[in-house]
């Protein structure tokens, strides 16, 4: 598929608040229309049945579709959807991925309604009875800033659905095995004939998986999978950010009958911290100085965070001046180079003075002119100017 994507309300031709069912009723069409069973061959259509079978699985789900309708395709970019191309394969779909999309909407182990149109065998690779992939599972969790900073370990307890362990994730009872389908013999469709019209259907003996188990797992009642707590090492890379995404493969849901699990995405969310402010990369720091070092300059130790380090103040410095360290804010978890830290001064007046040092202030204070406060005597030019402006405008009316 382009790499310029379409927007997926524009390629299925329905407006944004459609229900459901429109955009279903919608995706059938468009898939029927351009479905490789009905244009061998045809590039042209396998990337229009491509496109749409992607936009149908993003609106088709009430997350994937509020993520789009936030975000657009940005939502399934590297650092905000779900690891680069987000489930389902946002980043494009090939053809297997989205003729089994297509069969999984509508019915049927593989050609779905397209083996009861066109008598089609399956396509999309793979028996219907045969080791299905687990769940991708999304789990939120909350560190502090200091974890986001410097990397840390966690150890994640999930409630999930796992392979039994008694027989393996395969249904069968330790001992025995499942059996090939003797009605279907394993593709898990039959098919009837009336006149030229073939149409499958799923088997009504295996139900469509393509194989019985003559003696069920006691375990799991032959399900192959058990709801079980499932412990994660989970390794936090340093400069993760709130809405940053982590793919762990293979730790997510057990698949069914010996199928692979999915894949865990933990989505981070980073507290704020007291002192450090960030936005991207780079982090912030306010720190109160006081007015004398502000007035005749000075050195002040400032904290970052690898540690404090110097910083010399000019003399004259004003309230709310920004400096920058480069390279001492947030490290890129992808290697690249750390953001910058921004230090902002404020100058703090002092409190609770003693009596020697006011009386001294006082004397300072009578030392000064306006020249001394050079933004001061600015403002007050302006507002004599003003004024002035304003009594020459009274005076031209009363003229009149």
């Amino acid at each position: 598929m382009s790499d310029t994507k379409r927007d997926c309300y524009e390629v299925l031709e329905v407006p944004r608040d459609a229900t459901d069912d429109q955009i279903k009723k919608a995706y059938r069409k468009k898939a029927m229309l351009y479905h490789p069973d009905r244009n061998p061959g045809n590039k042209e259509a396998e990337e229009k049945f491509k496109e749409a079978t992607q936009a149908y699985e993003i609106l088709s789900k009430p997350e994937t579709r509020r993520q789009y309708d936030q975000f657009g395709w940005a939502a399934f970019d590297h650092g905000r959807g779900m690891g680069g191309g987000g489930p389902g394969g946002f980043g494009g779909l090939n053809m297997e991925d989205a003729l089994r999309a297509f069969a999984s909407a509508f019915g049927g182990g593989g050609g779905g309604i397209f083996e009861t149109l066109f008598g089609g065998g399956m396509r999309g690779g793979g028996e219907p009875g045969g080791p299905a992939r687990g769940a991708d599972l999304q789990y939120g969790i909350k560190i502090d800033f200091e974890e986001a900073a410097f990397g840390s370990t966690r150890e994640l307890t999930l409630d999930i659905e796992d392979d039994c362990p008694d027989c393996h994730g395969t249904g069968a009872a330790p001992g025995s095995k499942p059996e090939t389908c003797k009605t279907c013999h394993g593709r898990g469709q039959v098919v009837t004939s009336n006149g030229w019209i073939q149409m499958s259907r799923p088997c009504p003996r295996c139900g469509g998986t393509g194989e019985t188990i003559s003696k069920p797992c006691p375990a799991c009642n032959g399900e192959g999978r058990q709801r079980a707590k499932k412990k994660i090492a989970l390794k936090i890379p340093a400069g993760v950010d709130t809405g940053s995404r982590l793919r762990l493969a293979g730790k997510g849901e057990g698949g069914s009958r010996g199928g692979p699990p999915g894949d865990l995405y933990v989505v981070f969310e980073v507290r704020d911290h007291d002192i450090f402010k960030r936005d991207g990369l780079d982090t912030l720091c306010e720190v109160p100085i006081p007015f004398h070092i502000a007035t005749l300059g000075g050195e002040i130790q400032i904290p970052t965070l690898r540690g404090d380090v110097p910083l010399k103040i000019p003399a004259g410095t004003s309230d709310g001046k920004l400096f920058t360290f480069r390279g001492l804010g947030m490290p890129d978890p992808r290697g690249r180079t750390a953001g910058d830290h921004h230090v902002r001064v404020v100058i703090e007046t002092p409190t609770d003075l003693p009596r020697n040092s006011r009386d001294l202030l006082a004397a300072f204070g009578a030392t000064l002119t306006e020249a001394n406060h050079p933004r001061l005597a600015a403002l007050r030019k302006k507002a004599r100017a003003f004024h002035d402006r304003r009594e020459q405008m009274a005076s031209a009316k009363e003229k009149e």
